[in-house]
């Protein structure tokens, strides 16, 4: 009997060190399927660096000293840089000569339709960015504007070495891309904390701007601003602003505090002439680590849902509402069966608090919202007619937008997904941020894209629209009907008024 019970208790320690191993074993595995044209990975939460570095508290007592600190930090976070390099396959249309003028004569004689009748030709488009290691096991985080529609990416590294790429995810509502190479002995970034940077930090970027010969240029700067939104770059915007030089190409590449901890992702930059004039944009490393341990993790971003629209109290609307001040965010609409119309929020209730934090601008509080995961309970303090009312809401899964909600924000992202660059209508108040004489036209470039044609053709934010595909304008809604009918391959012929300044511009789409 005390035989059997022996065996017994040696089975059961068998049966549990088999599972505390296979945990231990299985903890941080990734699983391959094999299928017909590509692999299907399952894998746990990212491994990311973790191994300090202690720069900051490096003893300066000479310049020689603070001139080696520069060093040291630059020389830990480069060989975590990665060049990366894209390829797309595009149709070209041919066209005549004549069609810049409006009809071909060739039309009116022979009935040959506009483009000689020719399907056009095939090109490869070649883009660059940059990129940086994440992790021990090849993840890479960067744009999503670099790698976006890319038929073949590809990476070099510090040590030379070029690898295919493989992309993992995009999030293009915030301007993220994963991808990934099957290598070894690559040195991953440490991730820093981005709520912890203060406006005059050291910040060093580095990249590959204006082509590869210039790979993993370091530039060094501070952080002249943090939180910066409204810029017009992506649906969720908390940028990090900089006056370390970035250039197109930098795209991607990390912006790294003194203790050589990545904080931000180097996005873009605002430029009257498209070259560098000290003002440029990171998205901050806690959203990017977010974003990517969901792609990395799931495949998508899910992001949590309230279901109102808001808007910033100005001293007028504050007038209007009664308010001693113009504090809090005003709730407009409210969708119908969404999460806050079940709790009883309404419009016209001015949010004070949400979580227990002040709501100080629109921008910051859709910014929570989202960041939040489905289900997530959250407590919202408002003001209506006087009263404080404290409301309970269990957020939802962020639907996708219909047709009839979503039309202005769809053809804004065509403009900037297929011609390459935004537009909105020109209002007084666009005018006047542009710094633009109102009543100069119906159509406002706000954005452009750096990999696009467009860009290369020269066109600016700032300028203004007069005419497409000869075509005059004479109301957003004729611009918007128009670049609707554009395809991919097709001639955009542009005129723009740039300071009272008349230009064409010709690309492909």
């Amino acid at each position: 009997m005390k035989k059997k019970k022996r065996v017994s208790m040696r089975s059961l320690l068998l049966v549990l060190a088999g599972i505390v191993a296979g945990g231990l074993v299985f903890a941080n595995i990734e699983f391959t399927i094999p299928g017909r044209d590509s692999a299907l990975s399952l894998s746990s939460k990212p491994n990311f660096a973790t191994a300090k570095n202690n720069f900051e508290n490096y003893p300066i007592q000479t310049l020689r000293d603070f001139n080696e600190a520069f060093v040291r930090i630059a020389e830990s976070a480069t060989p975590s840089v990665v060049t990366i390099f894209t390829e797309k396959t595009v149709n070209r249309r041919t066209i005549s000569p004549f069609e810049f003028f409006g009809r071909s004569p060739f039309e009116e004689f022979f009935g040959t339709p506009r483009g000689g009748g020719s399907n056009g030709r095939k090109e490869v488009q070649r883009g660059l960015g940059s990129g940086v290691i994440v992790t021990s096991d090849g993840y890479i985080l960067t744009n999503n504007h670099v790698i976006d529609k890319a038929d073949v990416v590809y990476v070099r590294t510090s040590d030379n070495r070029k690898l295919e790429a493989k992309v993992i995810g995009t999030d293009p509502k915030t301007d993220l891309a994963v991808i990934r190479v099957n290598a070894k002995g690559l040195k991953p970034i440490m991730i820093g904390d981005s709520e912890r940077l203060r406006v005059g930090e050291w910040v060093i970027a580095i990249g590959s701007p204006l082509g590869e010969s210039l790979a993993r240029t370091v530039t060094q700067g501070i952080v002249s601003a943090i939180g910066r939104s409204n810029v017009g770059l992506a649906d969720y915007e908390d940028f990090i602003q900089t006056d370390a030089a970035i250039n197109p190409g930098n795209s991607g590449g990390p912006l790294v505090n003194i203790n050589g901890e990545l904080v931000g992702i180097n996005t873009a930059i605002a430029s009257r002439t498209g070259g560098f004039e000290g003002i440029g944009f990171a998205v901050p490393s806690n959203m990017a680590q977010k974003v990517l341990t969901s792609l990395i993790t799931t495949g998508k971003v899910t992001r949590g849902y309230l279901g109102v629209s808001i808007q910033d109290i100005d001293e007028n609307i504050a007038k209007g509402l009664q308010l001693q001040n113009a504090q809090g965010v005003l709730v407009g609409t409210v969708v119908e069966g969404s999460p806050a119309a079940k709790a009883g929020i309404r419009t016209g209730d001015v949010i004070l608090e949400f979580n227990d934090k002040k709501s100080m601008s629109s921008v910051e509080l859709r910014n929570e919202i989202a960041v939040l995961s489905p289900g997530s309970v959250v407590k919202i303090r408002v003001l209506r007619d006087g009263e404080i009312r404290v409301f309970s809401v269990r957020l939802e899964e962020q639907p996708a937008l219909s047709a009839s909600a979503s039309s202005s924000t769809a053809e804004q992202q065509q403009s900037s997904e297929e011609l390459g660059f935004r537009s909105q209508a020109l209002t007084p108040q666009l005018a006047q941020q542009f710094q633009i004489q109102p009543g100069s036209g119906k159509v406002l470039v706000t954005a452009v894209n750096q990999s696009s044609n467009a860009f290369r053709a020269g066109l600016r934010a700032g300028d203004v629209i007069v005419s497409v595909n000869r075509q005059v304008l004479t109301s957003y809604a004729q611009y918007t009907a128009i670049v609707r009918k554009i395809k991919s391959g097709d001639l955009v012929f542009l005129l723009v008024d740039r300071r009272g300044s008349k230009v064409y511009f010709a690309f492909n789409v």
